[in-house]
């Protein structure tokens, strides 16, 4: 797949078509680096959510995730009780996957221990890169490995704090990554705004 010209003349990933939900997220946060430990996490929990699924449902249903999720804030998530996770099942707006649920409110915890003895999430995340986006040289979506060293060596760590749904399987650590800024195409419009 190469990159998709769209009509305000700028080329993008083949991915987000000419939805305009996509495109915008294409352009506005894709491979965006980010180093807030909050919106790092979010984007973790929402990445487990997706298994089995594709980016542009969790996408839709984002807000709704914001919702029932307390704005993806760990303290509030850690403390879930088993009424509040069949609240959860029952709201159609989300993704209603019991595991998953679970497997968030499990991340949360991990999460807050990693911030109450480390350096914190992002700092964890974000050493593996030495603190900077890693920008390769592939020439197309067909380049990009479905995992990686980096993804495997991610999963490892964050399983063993304790996180869920961060497996290298189904490529959940591998988009993480890229979400976070790496392993895209050059010819791709967030590259070039990174001077690529």
């Amino acid at each position: 797949m190469s990159a998709l010209l769209h009509p305000d003349g700028l080329k993008r990933c083949p991915w987000p078509k000419q939805d305009a939900l996509y495109v915008a997220y294409h352009d506005d946060e894709w491979g965006v680096p980010e180093f807030d430990d909050r919106a790092l996490f979010e984007k973790l929990v929402l990445d487990g959510f997706q298994a089995g699924l594709s980016w542009i449902t969790i996408l839709r249903k984002r807000e709704n995730f914001r919702r029932a999720f307390d704005d993806f804030q760990p303290e509030k998530i850690a403390r879930y009780t088993p009424k509040k996770i069949e609240r959860l099942m029952q709201d159609a707006g989300i993704v209603r996957n019991r595991a998953k649920i679970e497997g968030a409110i499990g991340s949360a915890r991990a999460y807050l221990k990693i911030m109450e003895s480390g350096p914190g999430f992002s700092v964890l995340l974000w050493d593996f890169l030495d603190g900077k986006p890693k920008l390769n040289a592939f020439r197309s979506t067909k380049q990009v490995p479905a995992e990686t060293a980096l993804s495997r060596q991610m999963s490892k760590e964050l399983i063993g704090h304790g996180f869920k749904f961060v497996s290298v399987i189904g490529s959940i650590l591998a988009d993480f990554v890229t979400r976070g800024g790496t392993d895209q195409p050059v010819e791709f419009l967030r590259l070039s705004r990174f001077g690529r």
